[in-house]
């Protein structure tokens, strides 16, 4: 039914730190320094958890990813490494060690999470895409299921089994989950695109065909301004089997739309 899809690729964005070289106004060889790995002092003894916590969200928002990994296993020993709220706190040093590319350590926190509570929905999600980054994508499913079983109406969750399934080439499948994703949360797609968390192809000719895909399950939801959006990021990306578009019944009725005659009487220059 569907045509041939590669992998769709889930990256999330990974904070490189470089060394820095210090200018001095002296004969001597200029020295090369690594920049400091905390930025604060750390945490306090008297904190309680939730203060360490929430200071650990602070910090990670600011991308202060070492310090806040450090409050967050201050807050483990105040509570202890098997109490539910520990479960919370390896979840979020997890997140912090993916934005690290820490990949194995991320994968053994969330297994600690999970251990814990294994109804932890997000710490399912989470050890899902550890395994979609290191393309193990039958695991990436599993646990993007377990996820689901959690919370079945979570869109991310429906989208992000959607591209493990794209990338281990079961499309029907892939599409399923996209559709729900789209059903639960209309925008995913075009929220996700702009701040680029989820759903970055590993070519461009993976982005074009997801573009195309996403034009075809628009248009057979019968969002047409949608359609012919991702119809014309398709060609913009350089799309090579547009001519699909007079065959596949998805675009029936938008063939109808004057819009799609002008788009493909004067289709846009692919962009290099």
């Amino acid at each position: 039914m569907h045509r041939q899809i590669f992998a769709s690729i889930l990256l999330l964005v990974l904070i490189f730190t470089g060394l820095c070289l210090i200018a001095q106004d002296t004969t001597q060889a200029i020295p090369i320094t690594p920049p400091p790995t905390r930025r604060i002092e750390p945490p306090p003894a008297n904190a309680t958890a939730q203060d360490l916590d929430e200071r650990g969200d602070q910090l990670r928002g600011e991308k202060a990813f070492l310090d806040a990994i450090d409050y967050f296993q201050a807050g483990i020993k105040k509570v202890g490494s098997k109490d539910p709220f520990a479960a919370v706190l390896y979840n979020k040093i997890g997140i912090c060690q993916m934005q690290l590319g820490r990949w194995v350590e991320a994968r053994k926190s969330f297994e600690k999470a999970i251990k814990i509570d294994k109804n932890y929905s997000k710490a399912y999600n989470n050890l899902a895409v550890v395994h979609y980054q290191s393309k193990k994508y039958g695991r990436a499913i599993k646990n993007y299921k377990r996820a689901l079983e959690m919370e079945p109406e979570n869109a991310s969750y429906h989208s992000n089994l959607g591209s493990a399934y794209f990338a281990h080439k079961e499309l029907d499948n892939a599409m399923t989950e996209y559709a729900k994703a789209l059903q639960l949360d209309p925008d995913i797609f075009e929220r996700r695109s702009s701040v680029g968390i989820v759903a970055q192809m590993s070519s461009p000719e993976d982005r074009a065909h997801f573009s195309y895909v996403l034009a075809k399950m628009y248009a057979q939801m019968g969002q047409f301004d949608k359609a012919l959006l991702y119809l014309r990021r398709a060609m913009e990306e350089g799309y090579k089997d547009i001519n699909n578009v007079y065959q596949d019944g998805e675009f029936a009725q938008l063939r109808k739309d004057q819009r799609f005659t002008a788009l493909m009487s004067q289709p846009p220059p692919a962009i290099p």
